[in-house]
């Protein structure tokens, strides 16, 4: 896809020529100017906006200037990979966030892959595994460290050590400083794969979906209370948050053929909206989107079935990973069994193609920018090793840069940062 030129610049331009036009047929100072028409939205306004070398993207969010901050996928890490970065201006490269010297490294492990000895019994001062993170109205970044390094997704859990939990990191982009750690030990099982959350500003909370990838029937939601630095996990194994049996199916797309995988995926694609009334969320491996209202999910006083019997059906989808929500109500899903990212409007509940392109492989997170466009980052996952089964030999990665960002306008705007 050829990068679409700025409309916003184009519609500004065309202003002032008509003002131009005008003044040259005799029309004074006070003659009225046509306004220039509303930016495009949807398909109209996608563009690549970058193209990177490192590996495919995952979350996307931003700093309260509107600087983008990206997250390198886990999938394509090693014990020297930067997995949180600052894009830099050249659209090209990436700067690690936080910055070395932070007190905040990158990864828990050595370049052997051996991990370093934790300090005082934690590994507050790393990050091992990141799938999602946002920025809040205080600038605090929130980071899910999943903790799942590629030593324990191969099973060999005996090199990794006990005191590496789950946790999230809240980092301070004003002062550069760590706010917060929060331990998520307490509500991690051996499957746990926490994906993304929304926060709950009002409440003061973080709302995780824990996909629990290959054993989805253990998929659960968990609530963080910031402040008291507790977790609860809510719906384990409950319906609507565990996978359809159906596998995840993609089709011809970046040079792979149309292809399936059967690996449950529970729920992933979670976001919040604007008056933090309602949480949506939804199975990666489903056909249904899901909402219930946070006031439920707030009530530590409801059982697991209780809370359940609050969930409402929302809308059918397709598998989907990221998700995301304007201030209309709008949904924007990842679609990730095609190029596509895609909408449910909240007077149809129908879900409809919105913004498409053959080189948008397997688009992962999507997020709202202060610059009134989403973005989201073509993450490439059916085309390393781990989905391969059909290449020759099996197992060969065919995943290549460029690794690149969308961005699109959406129908309104949304929360920045989410």
């Amino acid at each position: 896809m050829q990068r679409i030129p700025h409309l916003k610049s184009k519609f500004a331009a065309a202003a002032v020529l008509a003002a131009a036009v005008t003044t040259a047929c005799g029309g004074g100072s006070d003659a009225p100017v046509a306004a220039a028409p509303p930016p495009a939205k949807g398909q109209a306004s996608l563009e690549v906006y970058a193209e990177l070398t490192q590996s495919g993207i995952a979350a996307i969010t931003q700093m309260q200037n509107g600087k983008l901050i990206i997250g390198y996928h886990p999938f394509y890490l090693t014990p020297t990979t930067v997995q949180v970065a600052t894009l830099n201006d050249d659209r090209k490269s990436s700067t690690p966030y936080p910055t070395a010297g932070s007190g905040l490294l990158q990864s828990c492990r050595n370049p052997d892959g051996t991990f370093l000895p934790a300090q005082g019994g934690r590994y507050d001062f790393c990050l091992d595994w990141v799938l999602g993170f946002h920025a809040d109205a205080n600038g605090i970044l929130w980071i899910l460290d999943g903790a799942k390094s590629t030593d324990q997704a191969k099973g060999a859990t005996a090199n990794r050590p006990a005191a590496l939990h789950a946790k999230y990191v809240g980092w301070d982009t004003k002062t550069n400083k760590l706010f917060k750690v929060i331990d998520l030990d307490a509500v991690t099982i051996p499957s746990s794969q926490h994906n993304d959350f929304a926060i709950d500003t009002k409440r003061n909370l973080l709302i995780l979906a824990d996909e629990a990838v290959g054993d989805a029937n253990n998929a659960a939601l968990v609530v963080t209370d910031i402040a008291a630095g507790t977790s609860r996990r809510l719906l384990q194994g409950d319906s609507h948050v565990i996978a359809n049996p159906d596998p995840i199916r993609w089709v011809a797309q970046g040079g792979q053929p149309a292809a399936a995988w059967g690996l449950g995926v529970g729920v992933d694609g979670i976001t919040l909206d604007k008056n933090q009334e309602w949480l949506y969320f939804a199975p990666l491996g489903g056909y249904e989107m899901y909402r219930a209202k946070m006031d439920d999910i707030a009530n530590a006083a409801l059982t697991n079935a209780q809370l359940s019997a609050k969930v409402e059906f929302y809308a059918k989808k397709p598998y989907n990973g990221g998700l995301t929500i304007d201030a209309s109500n709008n949904l924007y899903l990842t679609e990730v069994g095609a190029t596509t990212i895609g909408i449910i409007r909240p007077d149809t509940r129908k879900y409809e193609t919105y913004v498409t392109d053959p080189n948008m492989v397997w688009p992962d997170g999507v997020s709202y920018n202060s610059d009134g466009y989403m973005y989201s980052g073509a993450a490439q996952l059916i085309q390393t090793g781990t989905f391969q089964d059909n290449a020759t030999p099996k197992g060969t990665a065919n995943n290549k840069a460029p690794y690149r960002i969308y961005r699109f306008r959406p129908e309104a705007a949304g929360t920045p940062g989410s």
